[in-house]
């Protein structure tokens, strides 16, 4: 038996059927996400939430204007009216924070983000979903998920100096792609994986996203143990690994002893080749940090690097610590002073260059980045070029102002990690005691989340837009400080929809009419786990969406918000299609229901055929219009 069948097993989930029905152990969501979960609880007047549940605040703290910490103080008090904890501004980056205080092996957790597996470096299932799937399991619902294919990562040797869990993840994109993972789970094993620190498993599983994986998971063992007795929850260890026996759906294997410091180029992090065919490429910022790699191990290898030196007067050079804890350690240790000596730049800890919230780069110019993903314009400036890789590289490179191989710089310093890194308790807050003793502001930004319509019997609308392959949730709906500051404002993201495709899409829309359509090529959405680039668009008139392929988060997105996804049949149609066509679709419900739909294009004068690949309960909720809707019925009859 493998890993996600023994997770799955001790979580009475039977694995035999095509949908998984999921009953998580915990729950985590952010600032970026959680006022949407929040309003849809409110909406289906939900009281209390369930199971276990931790609202972080860490992509948008930066606070320019009221309307983020309008969002924060929302936040607080549904957290304490509702029964979550709150992890205050400050503390950390999600994905870091959750690892050093609440993963546990064995375990299941669901987040609304999708480097939510980042919790599979400790033994956890961590699955990312978007807002309205979290709100409906907060709800006591279920999460239900397709049976994943299991892709057995075999792992053997033991990494180079200068070499890193970064490099291990880069090297599987570029074997698989970033459509490579897409409905499987990425299983680590063999004797390779032992040398990997708990940091490096969860880089990998973090990034293991990027390949369109539903998760990925390592073993726990005794590095998992020594992981939590550093930050004193040695009582949470249990040891969990596959069978010897196990069987996968796919083999792939890695000798770790063969690789080389890697880099993702712009602007995919498929993108990817040894450092040294990339060396000399001239960089104006450097930035280390992201829930990728923002842990002791990565700043401290960081400060040892450039400790005694200068960062080159052409570049600059960001910090982000992924945690409170991690700041301290680095304090303690010497290490931060290293980095301020050598002329870095220390940031709060949070997401922020990752997800575009300050530090843009300048116009024209290369970003080296510890992130995640390089998307075009992903940094905050559209026309610079994010590169990605290790800690170790970004710290080198920041010494000579150009891409640089690290093992260039020598022996590796060795670094000796902390036997405990001291907690701030007081800095996650518990839910109220009396909570009906808390009113729960909310400012003037935040409005209701719309609801979704049900499908016309005889439908007719045009293509509003013909995209092509790997479409990101960037591109329907940008990042960044300004957009993250209207995720409690619907009506007021319209303006900023496809901007990064098509600059006057804006001008457009008002021609389209109540409905249109999207065209697009494979892995449509893929990226960021957020729902706003579903509710947006559908918001807009978005009904429809016809594509080769959709990423995994966004195509249950999409469903939960009542815009039909489907598939064409026949991929060269795809090709017969421009925008501005009108297509029709008559008997829409009935034709969704037998999962095969007849479209016909009256500009073309000819008909394709597109399907619909939902279950039957998938198929019930696009036909109520959307989840909420099809909850809201199902609260009021239990009213009655």
């Amino acid at each position: 038996m493998n890993l996600f069948e023994k997770i799955c097993l001790s979580h009475n989930i039977d694995t035999d059927r095509d949908t998984l029905t999921v009953y998580p152990d915990q729950v985590l969501t952010h600032d970026g996400t959680a006022t949407s979960v929040f309003l849809q609880l409110e909406a289906m007047g939900v009281k209390r939430v369930t199971p276990f549940t931790v609202v972080h605040v860490d992509h948008n703290t930066l606070q320019v204007g009221h309307r983020n910490p309008d969002d924060h103080v929302y936040l607080k008090g549904m957290a304490a009216k509702m029964g979550a904890v709150y992890s205050v501004p400050g503390n950390g980056i999600c994905h870091q924070v959750h690892l050093e205080n609440f993963i546990t092996p064995g375990h299941i957790l669901l987040g609304s983000d999708s480097h939510t597996a980042t919790a599979g470096g400790l033994g956890c299932l961590g699955l990312g979903s978007g807002g309205l799937d979290i709100a409906m399991v907060l709800a006591g619902e279920p999460y239900h998920m397709i049976r994943p294919q299991i892709i057995g990562i075999y792992l053997e040797g033991r990494l180079p100096v200068w070499v890193t869990g970064k490099d291990v993840i880069l090297h599987l994109l570029g074997l698989i792609s970033v459509q490579g993972g897409v409905g499987s789970v990425l299983e680590f094993h063999g004797p390779g994986v032992r040398e990997l620190s708990v940091s490096e498993r969860a880089t990998i599983c973090n990034m293991a996203t990027e390949t369109g994986a539903t998760s990925a998971l390592f073993p726990s063992d005794e590095r998992s143990l020594s992981f939590l007795q550093q930050f004193g929850r040695d009582e949470d260890y249990e040891q969990w690994s596959a069978d010897k026996s196990a069987v996968y759906d796919r083999l792939i294997e890695i000798d770790l002893s063969a690789l080389r410091p890697m880099v993702a180029l712009p602007h995919s992090p498929d993108n990817v080749k040894p450092v040294e065919e990339a060396a000399g490429i001239s960089v104006a910022q450097i930035c280390i940090g992201s829930c990728t790699n923002s842990s002791f191990a990565d700043l401290a290898i960081a400060a040892r690097v450039v400790e005694g030196k200068n960062v080159h007067p052409d570049t600059a050079l960001t910090i982000s610590p992924g945690s409170r804890r991690t700041l301290a350690a680095i304090t303690k240790s010497g290490d931060l002073g290293r980095l301020i000596g050598a002329g870095s730049r220390l940031l709060e800890c949070s997401c922020g260059p990752c997800n575009g919230i300050g530090q843009a780069p300048a116009s024209g110019t290369n970003t080296l980045r510890t992130h995640n993903r390089n998307f075009r314009g992903r940094c905050g400036t559209t026309d610079a070029s994010s590169f990605l890789c290790s800690a170790e590289t970004a710290a080198v490179s920041a010494l000579t102002g150009t891409i640089t191989d690290p093992r260039e710089w020598g022996i590796p310093p060795d670094i000796e990690s902390p036997e405990y890194i001291v907690d701030f308790p007081d800095l996650f807050l518990a839910p109220a005691a009396e909570p009906d003793s808390i009113a729960v502001v909310k400012g003037p930004n935040i409005k209701e989340i719309p609801r979704g319509t049900r499908p016309e019997k005889n439908f007719t609308a045009s293509v509003g837009l013909k995209l092509g392959d790997d479409v990101t949730t960037d591109d329907i709906l940008p990042g960044g400080a300004t957009m993250l500051s209207l995720r409690s404002n619907v009506p007021a993201s319209v303006p900023y929809l496809f901007q990064r495709v098509n600059q006057r899409f804006g001008e457009k829309l008002e021609q389209l009419g109540p409905q249109w359509i999207v065209v697009g090529g494979a892995n449509y959405g893929q990226g960021s786990a957020r729902e706003h680039a579903v509710m947006v668009p559908m918001y807009a008139g978005l009904a429809v969406v016809i594509t080769k392929s959709f990423a995994r988060i966004h195509r249950k997105n999409l469903i939960n918000f009542g815009v039909v996804p489907l598939i064409f049949q026949d991929q060269g149609d795809y090709d017969l299609i421009e925008g501005g066509d009108v297509l029709q679709i008559e008997r829409f419900p009935e034709q969704l229901r037998g999962g095969s739909v007849i479209v016909w294009n009256e500009t073309k004068k000819r008909n394709f055929t597109a399907l619909n690949r939902c279950d039957e309960r998938e198929t019930d909720i696009i036909l109520n219009g959307g989840l909420l809707n099809k909850m809201r019925l199902k609260y009021e009859t239990a009213e009655l």
